[in-house]
């Protein structure tokens, strides 16, 4: 079986018991995002997963994070 009806087979049978109208609002979604153009560098699925944005560099994170460290842990004797 091709990966792409695995894709489809997975979808509907999530969606086969819902309410009609929420399978309308689906179709309806489904088809505006066909009409919108497509592109291979669209980063919507950033917004999934709480994408981070910094001019920083990775180090320069690293760096302030470990700057920013601190304990105030107190060791008691036995």
């Amino acid at each position: 079986m091709e990966a792409r009806n695995l894709i489809v087979d997975n979808y509907f049978g999530m969606i086969k018991n819902l309410n009609p109208d929420v399978k309308l609002e689906l179709i309806s979604r489904i088809s505006d995002s066909l009409r919108e153009p497509f592109s291979q560098e669209n980063d919507s699925w950033k917004k999934l997963f709480g994408a981070y944005d910094s001019k920083q560099t990775a180090e320069e994170i690293i760096d302030d994070l470990e700057k920013s460290r601190f304990t105030n842990r107190q060791l008691e004797n036995l």
